[in-house]
């Protein structure tokens, strides 16, 4: 049972998915944080703040995103959801952009939750199962790369069998930089995925094959061939009527020598530079792009516990 009193803070990081050929599988953390204090409340009742992304466009009820996992979570767990309780958000992962603003959420949940749970039957709290949180929010997500960077942090591998998700860290080089090219417009995930292709020819599918285990040794080993390694042909021409300011971005920073793709759905657009020339990237795009050079946390989702019944 979750008891009145038990309250946690939750941070978790952004997250950009595909980095070219990892379709639905690579997934790369970025330091961008959402926040999140979830308190059981003698009060019956959900109260639901937000401050920052989303303000005035997010739903303040039931219906709101991480309240969502947080039942979820409870019921995997088999624990009943608690009579009262209040979020206060606080959003920096910029909505519909490409940098898994909807899985941040969830994870959040699923963490808030299990922590919760933790606390109230006396147990530590600040210890998170990333392996059941992975799990719950790719199944939740629908698929496992941007959830399961902001659950374990880094650069992640991800796939899923009937067992569940299973994620593994890719090795990163020291001198690999992420830089975030955030447009204003906005892009949902359903429309982005909608236009995809049901089919691949064969060839297009060995060519994506060959670049995304090159993006394996690349991005830990040899971040020269990184230009090569992030090029796909599984998703983002199949999009490009979808963003084409956003692939014309990407066109021109590929050109200029630099490994750019989209981010996830996009509209964003990433490049994982050297770190000796992430400082030349921003310069190749035209004005009207927010540029972000977030870093790679080492580490996703991370509880505090604020307070114990």
């Amino acid at each position: 049972m979750l008891r009145p009193g038990a309250a946690v803070l939750v941070r978790v990081p952004a997250s950009s998915a595909n980095l070219g050929p990892g379709f639905d599988s690579v997934g790369c953390a970025l330091g961008v944080w959402d926040e999140c204090r979830a308190e059981v409340t003698e009060r019956p009742g959900l109260v639901v703040e937000v401050e920052g992304e989303g303000v005035g466009a997010v739903p303040l009820d039931e219906t709101h995103l991480v309240h969502r996992a947080m039942r979820s979570a409870w019921s995997e767990l088999a624990v009943e959801a608690p009579a009262g309780l209040r979020l206060t958000c606080r959003n920096d992962v910029p909505h519909g952009r490409g940098m898994g603003s909807s899985a941040t959420a969830i994870v959040t949940g699923i963490v808030a939750a299990q922590a919760l749970y933790d606390v109230s039957r006396g147990a530590g709290g600040e210890d998170v199962d990333r392996r059941f949180a992975g799990d719950l929010a790719a199944r939740l997500e629908g698929h496992p790369d941007n959830a399961s960077a902001s659950v374990h942090g880094g650069v992640t591998l991800s796939w899923t069998e009937e067992s569940g998700t299973t994620t593994v860290h890719l090795p990163v080089h020291p001198e690999v930089e992420p830089v975030v090219f955030a447009p204003d417009a906005q892009l949902s995930t359903a429309r982005a995925r909608s236009v995809l292709p049901q089919q691949v020819r064969l060839a297009d599918a060995a060519a994506n094959s060959a670049r995304a285990a090159l993006f394996a040794h690349a991005v830990g080993a040899d971040p020269d061939l990184l230009l090569e390694a992030t090029r796909d042909w599984l998703h983002q021409e199949a999009r490009r009527p979808s963003y084409p300011e956003s692939m014309a971005l990407v066109d021109t920073l590929r050109a200029a020598g630099h490994a750019a793709a989209i981010s996830g759905a996009g509209p964003s657009v990433l490049v994982l530079a050297r770190r000796d020339r992430a400082s030349d990237v921003p310069g190749v795009a035209s004005a009207g792009w927010r540029v972000l050079r977030p870093g790679i946390p080492e580490h996703g989702a991370s509880v505090t516990v604020v307070s114990r019944p």
